[in-house]
């Protein structure tokens, strides 16, 4: 038999899209698309920092 996993918690987002803030991001995992855009552009995480 095996052991129930425990369910995963859901980070709370550190970044967040500066003109949709309904698009944020835990810092966790792949990077969003609007968050390497912004990178490539020049800006940098600290800009999104919630």
């Amino acid at each position: 038999m095996l052991a129930a996993q425990p369910a995963k918690q859901k980070a709370d987002p550190k970044y967040r899209h500066p003109d949709n803030p309904e698009l944020t991001w835990s810092g966790r995992g792949r990077k969003p698309g609007w968050i390497v855009e912004a990178l490539e552009a020049g800006k940098s995480l600290d800009d999104f920092a919630i």
